[in-house]
């Protein structure tokens, strides 16, 4: 197996491991405090799972700034937009 094949293969277990059969309890927007205590300037939607862990995206690896989620199926496809903090 290659290097890329074996580093897919291992996040994308650590992802199923995490989501798979999970389901989403809550949805929310990050609040003001909380992108402040992270030092943030935008506020994306997050998720809690019932396993009581919280999914919200980044917008790179290093999570320097809340991110937006794109969501589609077939009959609609919209972008879960990031808010500013104060909005």
């Amino acid at each position: 197996m290659t290097k890329k094949r074996d580093l897919t293969k291992k996040w994308t277990e650590f992802a199923k491991k995490r989501l798979v059969g999970k389901e989403i309890v809550a949805v929310e927007y990050l609040t003001d405090k909380e992108i402040q205590d992270i030092g943030w300037y935008k506020r994306p939607v997050a998720f809690k799972l019932n396993d009581g862990s919280w999914v919200y995206p980044q917008c790179d690896d290093e999570g320097n700034d809340g991110g937006v989620l794109y969501y589609h199926n077939e009959d609609d496809s919209q972008v879960f937009p990031v808010l500013s903090k104060g909005d």
